[in-house]
């Protein structure tokens, strides 16, 4: 399989991946691996987008013939992966970069499948983290908060499974997107970007 287009972008929730992707993609042919989930779907999401939904049953179901290539399960207890077919559809995009958005376990689960994919975690310092995910999630009660910080905290031991730390500091958006561009461009051979 080819995947020297396809780049890992993860980083703890607040660490404001999801901005740093929506304007990498004006600068760069980005196509996005959509990962498959049994969460619950949010107000203003569809299928595809930005997750393809699946009943846990199905899921396990799912998992059991071998259908995703990696899965793993996330601190909010719902189950994630990404199908061999997804993968596959984004590989033969050959002129466009793959984006592949994941958990540090999935990274883990990816690196052990495919090395030469490089995994980007996008840092933002933990008091930065804990205001943005409070500033977006204002009606959650503080057990959520507790949570979510100890999940980044245990993210945050696992940075050395990732090839680049790019940092997103606040206010400074822009220069986390050019630093992920500067890696893509040096990483890929692409004779249009």
């Amino acid at each position: 399989m080819d995947t020297d287009h396809i780049f890992i972008i993860s980083g703890p929730t607040g660490s404001g991946k999801d901005s740093l992707i929506e304007r990498l993609g004006r600068r760069l042919p980005l196509q996005r691996i959509i990962t498959t989930t049994t969460r619950e779907k949010r107000p203003g999401e569809s299928e595809g987008n930005p997750y393809y939904f699946l009943s846990r049953e199905a899921f396990d179901s799912s998992v059991e013939k071998g259908i995703f290539i990696e899965h793993s399960v996330n601190e909010n207890g719902a189950a994630y992966g990404v199908t061999s077919d997804e993968l596959n559809r984004v590989i033969n995009q050959k002129h466009r970069i793959g984006i592949w958005q994941t958990d540090w376990k999935g990274v883990q689960s990816i690196k052990r499948l495919f090395p030469n994919i490089s995994a980007i975690f996008i840092s933002s310092p933990l008091d930065v983290l804990e205001r943005r995910i409070r500033s977006r999630d204002t009606l959650k009660d503080e057990s959520y908060f507790l949570e979510r910080m100890d999940y980044t905290k245990e993210w945050l031991k696992h940075t050395d499974i990732y090839d680049y730390v790019v940092k997103n500091e606040q206010g400074k958006l822009e220069q986390a997107v050019s630093d992920v561009e500067n890696i893509i461009r040096t990483r890929t051979a692409f004779p249009s970007l």
